[in-house]
């Protein structure tokens, strides 16, 4: 059964940190390319940090450059999302997605990503 499962969302102060996790089940990350989305209410969902499945190419948000980092651990079939510097924007639903499309470009639209997690809550307090 193919399955996303993100972990490490929580409630932290404006400035601080969290990491989050997405183990995949089913399939191997290393062949796909990864997005790690996030959707506050009335919102519509965003991308964040997509990469492709070469780790060649990453796009990231102007809103966390510099604060959001990606990577990738093959080993334990595992992305991570490093969130620094959090502000109370932040706040939403994050949602790691993985797709096998692959066109040498990071890809950061909802339609292009077919595996999804069902989402961890990041809340971010001033």
């Amino acid at each position: 059964q193919v399955q996303l499962v993100e972990s490490g969302g929580g409630w932290v102060q404006a400035g601080g940190s969290l990491n989050l996790s997405c183990v995949a089940s089913g399939f191997s990350l290393d062949r796909y390319a990864i997005g790690w989305f996030r959707q506050a209410p009335g919102k519509e969902r965003e991308g964040v940090v997509c990469i492709n499945n070469s780790d060649t190419d990453t796009r990231i948000a102007e809103s966390v450059k510099g604060r959001f980092s990606f990577s990738r651990d093959n080993a334990k079939n595992t992305v991570s999302l490093q969130m620094d510097s959090l502000k109370p924007e932040d706040s939403a639903v994050y949602y790691c997605a993985a797709t096998g499309l692959t066109t040498g470009q990071a890809m950061c639209t909802v339609d292009s990503f077919y595996y999804w997690g069902q989402g961890t809550q990041v809340t971010v307090s001033s």
